[in-house]
């Protein structure tokens, strides 16, 4: 029986999608993340300082676009004290009664403590 590159073809794209499949399902960590993300997301919509504690690691590093850095309980306080409210997470914010932009690239690291995942640091530097 002669084998030409024909026969060989079908057989090497099922070996090479059997390594891709897996690479594209998330698994219940990312899952987990992801959930995580967007519930930080809202609380900062809310201002809703329960949910903040829940989300942040005790140890909670959260670096601004200014290069002011807060720990947990100094970033829950100023994210829910009513001087700032964000209009809208990808462009605007209100301090004090004036908008200004937020366009930002935002870095954070999530960790998993127990069976949750927490936010452990955040940074942000300005587009």
């Amino acid at each position: 029986m002669n084998i030409d590159r024909r026969h060989l073809v079908l057989p090497a794209l099922a070996i090479g999608l059997l390594g891709v499949i897996p690479a594209l399902a998330t698994s219940a960590d990312e899952d987990a993340v992801a959930k995580g993300v967007e519930a930080f997301r809202l609380a900062q919509i809310a201002a809703d300082a329960k949910a903040f504690d829940a989300l942040c690691a005790a140890e909670l590093s959260y670096s601004h676009s200014d290069g002011r850095v807060e720990d947990k309980a100094t970033f829950i306080a100023n994210a829910t004290n009513g001087k700032s409210k964000f209009l809208s997470l990808e462009s605007q914010s209100a301090a004090d009664g004036k908008k200004s932009n937020t366009n930002l690239h935002i870095l954070m690291n999530w960790q998993k403590q127990g069976a949750d995942w927490k936010l452990l640091s955040r940074a942000s530097t300005k587009l």
